[in-house]
């Protein structure tokens, strides 16, 4: 049985381009299968790479080698979750809290998949539903946030939010991000969300610039559901999950976030401890420290 790759590039940058021709190169060299989406195909240019659809790509493959960002790590999650197939990521980005094997270490990398010696972790999702009059209109889902925000620069946004079928405050805000453990280093942690561990399961609730007395992140923990009501002459609201995929909201809609029952399984070749990864990526100043 073949076993196959696949790799998912931000090909609007060369760095990535030119490191899918390494990785792909060192694929194939050790007898592994690649392949590639067909939006991608031609930019890359890959020889002996096959070329899929996206629905169907990740389907089958052992692992999927994302080579950019984490926003192009989102963008593979898409694919990855619905297969099970664990996300590789390669961060030729900025911070690269998902994406965090660095470029240096591609033909390291290549050689762990080839020898299957990475490990897969499961990070929580959460499900997103839009309810209107009670029924559902709109379900999505997210790895690192859904965010309830205003449609218009000049208005802020009126909501009132929930949890567990209480109701917790009312809000003028520019919006709500609503995040797990993997996305409180991101959007959330802009916001002056809590840096919750990724092994830790739990929804973290962030106000955006909100006009209240109370306008403190919530942490939950993963049983909870979260709500949020757009109000009547609020203005208009937009859903937005992993700064990806958008829905326009109403006045009257209901945002319900719980936890997601598919998770997505990302691989790592380099075990480090959480504390780790946030010294390294933040450069925190640990001078002094004797152990």
């Amino acid at each position: 049985m073949s076993r196959d790759v696949l790799l998912v590039v931000h090909t609007g940058r060369a760095n990535a381009r030119e490191a899918a021709t390494d990785v792909a190169k060192g694929l194939l060299g050790a007898g592994l299968g690649v392949r590639v989406l067909t939006a991608e195909a031609g930019e890359l240019g890959l020889d002996g790479a096959t070329a899929m659809a996206p629905a169907e790509a990740a389907h089958g493959a052992e692992v999927v080698i994302v080579l950019g960002g984490d926003g192009t790590l989102l963008r593979a999650a898409e694919y990855a979750r619905p297969a099970g197939t664990p996300l590789l990521g390669v961060n030729l980005g900025h911070v690269g809290f998902l994406a965090e094997i660095e470029p240096d270490r591609i033909e390291h990398t290549v050689r762990h998949v080839e020898a299957r010696t990475y490990t897969v972790e499961e990070r929580l999702t959460v499900d997103v539903t839009v309810r209107r009059d009670g029924a559902g209109v709109h379900a999505d889902w997210a790895l690192n946030e859904a965010t309830v925000e205003k449609a218009a620069r000049e208005r802020m946004v009126e909501v009132v939010a929930e949890v567990d079928g209480r109701p917790l405050s009312r809000y003028g805000c520019d919006g709500l991000v609503l995040a797990t453990p993997t996305g409180s280093t991101a959007y959330a942690f802009s916001a002056g969300g809590p840096v919750v561990a990724p092994d830790v399961e739990a929804l973290v609730f962030v106000p955006i610039s909100a006009h209240a007395l109370f306008a403190r992140p919530i942490v939950v923990g993963p049983a909870s559901t979260i709500a949020v009501e757009v109000l009547d002459g609020a203005g208009g609201a937009v859903l937005c999950c992993d700064g990806r995929r958008t829905y326009d909201l109403r006045a009257g809609d209901r945002v319900e976030v719980r936890k997601g029952a598919t998770p997505v399984r990302l691989a790592r070749v380099h075990p480090a401890p959480f504390t780790d990864r946030l010294v390294g990526k933040f450069d925190l100043p640990v001078d002094g420290w004797r152990g």
